[in-house]
C-alpha cells in the first residue's frame, strides 16, 4: 500500500508538471501571435456604423476586463492561471458574446464521447484478438484474422475513412456520412436524439477502430508468444490449471503492460486524431471547432481549446499511470526499488 501511495504521488506530480508546462506554452504561443482580440472586437463593432472616442475607448477597458489583458504582463499571466482554474477563457471573438466555456462545453461530450470509446475497443478488441491469436497460434480463425489485421494496420485512417464514405454514403448509401445527428432532431436526451446520434457515430468510430486495432492485435499477439514460452506458464500447463485461467491471469495479464503503456500514448493523441476525423464526416466536436477558431483568428477560443485538450489528455494518462500497478505488480516493485535506491 506504501508502495501504491508513492507511485500515486509521484504520477500526481508528472501530472501537475505536465499540464503546467503544457498550459504555459500555450499561452505563450497565443500571446505571441500578432491578433489583438480587443481591437478586433472593436473593428468588427464599429464596422456597422460611427462611434464616438469614449464608447470606445470604455468598450476597449471592458474587453480588456473580459480578455484578461488588463495590467503588466505579469499581471495578465497571474489572472489566466486564475480564470484557468474556475474554467473562465473569456468570450469568443467568432461568436461574441458567448464565453468560451459554453462552445467548449457543448463540442467536449461529442469528441469524448467517440473518440475515446472508439480508442478503447480498439484497444481491448485488438488486444483480446491478438491474445487469443498468439496463444492458440494453430488456430485457423485467428490466422485469418492475423492477415485482415495485417493488411489493415499500414493503411492511413484517411484512406479507411474515404473508403467507408464512398461505400456507405454512394454505393450503399443506408448510413449518414456527415454531422453529429440529424439536423431536424432537437438534442435532448430522447430516443430519438440517441439513436440518431449512434447512426451517426457508426462510420467514424468504425473507422477507427478498423485502422487502430489491426496494431493492437499485432503488438498483443507477438506479446503473448513470448510470455507462453516463460518457465511459470509451463509449469501451470504441466500443473493442470485450466487453459481460461492460464491465459487470462498467467499470460494476458503480464503481456498486458506494455499496452497499457501504449494506449495512454493513444489517448494523447485523441485530439489530434479528432481535428482529421471531425473534419472528414463533419462531426461537431472540439476538432471542428479548433480549425474554425484558427481560421477565424478567435484568440480566445483557441487558447480554451487547447488548454483543455491538455488538461482532458494529462488527466486520462494519470488515470492509466494509476491503473498499471494494479494489473502488473511489477510496477509497484519497480517503484519500491526506486524508492530504496
Amino acid at each position: 500500500m506504501l508502495a501504491y501511495g508513492r507511485h500515486l504521488l509521484k504520477r500526481l506530480g508528472q501530472f501537475v508538471l505536465v499540464v503546467f508546462i503544457g498550459v504555459n506554452i500555450t499561452y505563450i504561443v497565443t500571446h505571441a501571435t500578432p491578433i489583438n482580440p480587443v481591437e478586433q472586437t472593436i473593428a468588427a463593432v464599429t464596422n456597422f456604423g460611427n462611434t464616438s472616442p469614449d464608447a470606445i475607448e470604455d468598450m476597449r477597458r471592458s474587453l480588456k476586463a473580459l480578455y484578461g489583458l488588463e495590467g503588466n504582463i505579469w499581471e495578465q499571466y497571474v489572472g489566466f492561471w486564475g480564470r484557468v482554474l474556475v474554467g473562465d477563457f473569456g468570450p469568443s471573438l467568432s461568436a461574441f458574446p458567448t464565453p468560451v466555456s459554453t462552445l467548449i462545453g457543448r463540442a467536449l461530450p461529442w469528441t469524448i464521447g467517440l473518440l475515446l470509446v472508439a480508442t478503447v475497443m480498439a484497444w481491448l478488441l485488438g488486444n483480446l484478438l491478438g491474445g487469443l491469436a498468439g496463444y492458440f497460434p494453430r488456430s485457423r480463425t485467428f490466422r485469418v484474422v492475423g492477415v485482415i489485421a495485417m493488411a489493415l494496420h499500414p493503411i492511413p485512417y484517411y484512406i479507411v475513412a474515404f473508403v467507408l464514405l464512398i461505400i456507405f454514403g454512394f454505393l450503399w448509401p443506408i448510413l449518414p456520412i456527415a454531422g453529429g445527428s440529424g439536423m431536424n432532431i432537437r438534442q435532448a436526451f430522447t430516443a430519438e436524439f440517441v439513436l440518431s446520434t449512434l447512426k451517426h457515430s457508426i462510420l467514424p468510430a468504425l473507422s477507427l477502430v478498423l485502422a487502430s486495432a489491426g496494431g493492437w492485435f499485432i503488438g498483443m499477439r507477438a506479446l503473448v508468444s513470448n510470455v507462453v514460452t516463460e518457465d511459470y506458464v509451463t509449469y501451470a500447463e504441466l500443473a493442470g490449471v485450466p487453459k481460461r485461467r492460464i491465459l487470462g491471469f498467467y499470460v494476458m495479464r503480464n503481456a498486458l503492460a506494455p499496452q497499457l503503456t501504449g494506449l495512454a500514448m493513444s489517448l494523447g493523441a485523441i485530439f489530434n486524431g479528432a481535428i482529421i476525423t471531425e473534419q472528414v464526416f463533419g462531426y461537431p466536436g472540439v476538432g471542428t471547432l479548433l480549425v474554425e477558431a484558427v481560421h477565424k483568428g478567435d484568440y480566445s477560443l483557441v487558447l480554451g481549446v487547447t488548454t483543455v485538450s491538455i488538461i482532458a489528455v494529462a488527466a486520462a494518462v494519470f488515470i492509466i499511470d494509476l491503473l498499471a500497478p494494479l494489473i502488473d505488480p511489477r510496477v509497484r516493485a519497480v517503484d519500491t526499488a526506486e524508492a530504496h535506491a
